[in-house]
């Protein structure tokens, strides 16, 4: 199905986010769609492997955001972790564990997990895919972990960083997988998804 039968989506799609990155890349798509944040939680990984514990997120957020919903739709829902040698590394609360984080990943390559849910509405029909990604970053110094901290940006950020950001992207040296996971939604995922459901409904 070409990108142009995507932008024809027979329902409205529903963000179910309160990420601006992940509004923005769906946007680099040119789908139209709207925002319902779903609720702010975040439950430890019970024992989860990674991919699972996404995909968990991912499902729950959709789920939430259905209950408010009457409508037929498509909801869109996401959730990203960044993982360190089996560790979860998820928002840091204060600018402390945030210097934390990133002195642990400095020099060290990490996974970064995002999973996606798809619910169909009034079907209840879910599809769930994941994407993880290899980043490695180069040995950073301390004022510069410092600078970044200041700047209040890791805070609302999974590892406590963002390759978008200016401080983000000159920490990274290489990655090896989707750009777009890194940033919150692998793009390439989610049009499949959304082909899938095109077809089904």
């Amino acid at each position: 199905m070409s990108l142009a039968a995507l932008l024809q989506l027979a329902r409205p799609l529903i963000l179910a986010s309160r990420s601006p990155r992940r509004a923005e890349l769906l946007r680099l798509l040119g789908l139209r769609f709207q925002i319902f944040p779903p609720p702010r939680e975040e439950p430890d990984t019970d024992g989860r492997p990674p991919h699972e514990y996404v995909l968990h997120l991912a499902c729950q957020k959709a789920h939430a955001v259905a209950q408010h919903l009457t409508r037929p739709c498509v909801i869109l829902a996401a959730d990203t972790t960044v993982v360190l040698e089996s560790a979860v590394l998820n928002k840091p609360r204060t600018a402390e564990e945030a210097s934390a984080m990133l002195w642990r990943l400095s020099g060290r390559t990490h996974e970064v997990y995002t999973g996606v849910a798809l619910l169909s509405l009034p079907e209840q029909r879910l599809l769930t895919a994941y994407a993880r990604t290899e980043v490695t970053f180069r040995p950073l110094k301390p004022e510069e972990i410092a600078a970044y901290v200041a700047t209040g940006l890791p805070l609302d950020k999974a590892g406590a960083y963002g390759i978008q950001d200016p401080f983000g992207a000159v920490f990274v040296e290489s990655i090896r997988g989707c750009y777009y996971n890194v940033v919150g939604l692998p793009l390439q995922l989610v049009y499949q998804l959304l082909e899938q459901v095109c077809h089904e409904l």
